[in-house]
């Protein structure tokens, strides 16, 4: 049974950072694209970043992600991450650590091209 736990989330002041963890457990996911997602209270659940698959493939950001977040991914340890820097009030959401069940070396911002999601993990950004 595949299954992706998110970890890492919290509380914390704006201008501050937060690194996520995604660990995947029952297949390995190193030539697929991963990626993050979030979704606030009252809004659609939103792409942050992915990353396309094989030795890190190429990386995909938001225009709010970028200069902010970075993706990357340990496929040793079949876990990816998100780096989580100078954080705003409106980066407030649940994040979803989400994986493609086929390989794919794009990194795709599409919700449609993720078959595995995980509960979340609350990033909670005070002002």
């Amino acid at each position: 049974q595949v299954q992706l736990v998110e970890s890492g989330g919290g509380l914390v002041q704006a201008g501050g950072s937060l690194r996520l963890s995604c660990a995947a457990s029952g297949r390995t996911f190193r030539s697929n694209a991963m990626g993050w997602f979030r979704q606030a209270p009252g809004k659609e659940r939103e792409f942050v970043a992915a990353i396309g698959g094989r030795f890190g493939g190429g990386t995909n950001y938001a225009d709010s992600a970028k200069g902010r977040f970075t993706i990357a991914r340990d496929n040793a340890k079949n876990t990816l991450y998100l780096q989580m820097n100078s954080l705003k009030p409106e980066d407030t959401a649940a994040y979803y650590c989400a994986a493609s069940s086929s390989y794919s070396y794009t990194p795709v911002s599409t919700r449609q091209a993720y078959d595995y999601w995980g509960q979340g993990t609350q990033v909670t950004v005070s002002s």
